[in-house]
């Protein structure tokens, strides 16, 4: 799972530099303003999942989302081999 936050957070980051790219070539009107917000929530997930312990009645139900949430970059080259963010028969926290 440690894995799958690293790589969550390193394509998060990839994403703020296009956002800014494109912001700034095309303008701030040519993103949703929803976009730079939710990547900021990922990532702040990302970074309470990490500062979490194992222990915490929380870490089962997060790490789920954060596989939900890395969906988005399943056919990303860098994703670690065997890491598919989520699996389709039926995974569930």
């Amino acid at each position: 799972m440690d894995d799958l936050v690293k790589f969550l957070v390193a394509r998060i980051m990839d994403d703020n530099h296009a956002y800014a790219y494109v912001a700034s070539t095309l303008g701030g009107k040519a993103l949703l303003d929803s976009h730079l917000p939710m990547l900021d929530l990922i990532e702040q997930l990302a970074n309470d999942y990490k500062a979490m312990d194992a222990a915490d009645s929380r870490s089962a139900g997060l790490a789920y989302a954060l596989r939900v949430l890395g969906q988005s970059y399943a056919e990303h080259p860098a994703l670690p081999a065997g890491m598919a963010p989520i699996a389709f028969q039926g995974d569930s926290p």
